[in-house]
């Protein structure tokens, strides 16, 4: 069965902890020296008109299995960041995409949820996962852009430490 072109329209969403712990998914398409291709959840639009919000809340589900749909428990922790990224697609995933397309436009959230949280994956996308302190997880993505949201986590989560006010 031929698999429909993809939409070089995709979101990344960084899953976190308030502590800003991250979690990372192994791509299971790695091969060689490349199963180590560590990631937050990334995903293209299933159709042109699709919105980002449900697209990062779908592949969130579909990835993860973690529910940030509407009216779930973490449908209010889904935070459009209003930033996209712009990149060349790597070329061994060009064939994926309709000829000519180079190039890919990435839409950025952020889901906040508690690092204990179940996480389910789905074995044909992702092999492994892991929590870790978001500069640690920067380090660790294959994705340059991957890395550059993840380290914005300091732009968009305060954490629980400054909720609690001075130290006395």
């Amino acid at each position: 069965m031929h698999k429909p072109l993809k939409i070089p329209e995709s979101v990344l969403v960084v899953i976190h902890s308030p502590q800003l712990e991250v979690l990372l998914i192994r791509r299971a398409d790695g091969r060689g020296g490349e199963e180590d291709f560590w990631q937050s959840v990334t995903g293209s639009k299933d159709t042109l008109d699709e919105s980002w919000a449900l697209t990062a809340a779908r592949e969130v589900l579909e990835e993860t299995g973690i529910d940030c749909s509407a009216g779930s428990r973490y449908e209010a922790a889904l935070q459009d960041w209003h930033l996209e990224n712009v990149y060349s697609i790597y070329p061994r995933w060009l064939h994926r995409y309709a000829p000519g397309v180079t190039h890919n436009r990435e839409h950025l959230f952020g889901l906040q949820v508690e690092s204990d949280c179940p996480v389910r994956l789905n074995p044909s996308e992702h092999t492994d996962y892991q929590w870790l302190p978001h500069r640690l997880a920067a380090e660790r993505c294959f994705s340059p852009s991957n890395a550059e949201a993840i380290l914005l986590l300091d732009r968009f989560v305060v954490p629980p430490r400054l909720l609690e006010g001075p130290v006395r």
